[in-house]
């Protein structure tokens, strides 16, 4: 079985082109910079109209923490109607408690909202204390895969965790696996953990517009912030990767 690229997107260019590398799956989210929060409507609107691939929707109304106001949880729903409206096939959500735990019964809420999408409960797993007795909690929920690191900064370094939470889902939930995973350490990830689906950021640098105005004395030049988009060729050169170790097997 080939493993199955969730590529990591936040915009039209980089889904198109993720799509364009091979990728099965995108994970659509905003400002990915910030680390990610829920992209805007016409984001999603003009994604669905560009690319025939799954789109799941990242819903998380703010960066930080992932214990949520009774104002942003009502946010959340309000955009997982909306995604579901805008032909989005998925969507990534996750709820904490205060303790860090699963907040089982406001992540159902949400996952019966959500229904007939997949469901994928985010790296919020990661921020929790104890990983199998979150990996019972998720289950709960209904959702159905779990977005993590193995706790961890890095896949590599949560592999052995990986392996665990892939062990102790069975076939009751699909474990995604992310964190630093690129084309020259996905091959050994796989092996170490028996993952079968995995989540990357390839995106890579987009060189920067400058802007003078001339005959001024007092013209700025400056330079834009740098900005990331996915290239077809790094989505290609790590499915090659990916396929080679299943090969192997």
């Amino acid at each position: 079985m080939s493993a199955l690229l969730e590529v990591c997107v936040d915009s039209v260019a980089s889904v198109v082109a993720a799509e364009q590398g091979g990728a099965q799956r995108v994970e659509l989210c905003g400002s990915l910079a910030d680390g990610g929060i829920t992209p805007s409507a016409g984001l999603i609107a003009m994604t669905r109209k560009r690319v025939a691939l799954p789109v799941h929707v990242l819903v998380r109304p703010r960066t930080g923490d992932f214990c949520y106001s009774p104002d942003e949880f009502e946010v959340m729903k309000r955009d997982i109607v909306l995604a579901k409206q805008l032909g989005a096939n998925g969507v990534a959500l996750g709820v904490l408690l205060p303790n860090r735990r699963v907040d089982v019964q406001r992540t159902t809420e949400l996952v019966q909202l959500a229904r007939p999408l997949s469901v994928t409960f985010h790296r919020a797993f990661d921020a929790t204390p104890d990983l199998p007795a979150s990996l019972e909690a998720v289950v709960g929920t209904g959702a159905d895969r779990i977005l993590t690191s193995g706790g961890c900064h890095t896949a590599e370094q949560g592999s052995a965790n990986i392996a665990k939470l892939v062990r102790l889902a069975g076939k009751r939930i699909i474990i995604l696996a992310c964190g630093h995973i690129r084309g020259q350490n996905v091959a050994e990830l796989l092996k170490a953990t028996g993952v079968h689906e995995v989540h990357a950021n390839l995106r890579s640098p987009v060189p920067s517009m400058k802007h003078a105005v001339e005959h001024d004395p007092a013209a700025v030049i400056f330079e834009e912030p740098v900005r990331f988009e996915v290239v077809p060729g790094t989505i290609a050169r790590f499915l090659d990767a990916a396929l080679g170790v299943q090969a192997e097997k």
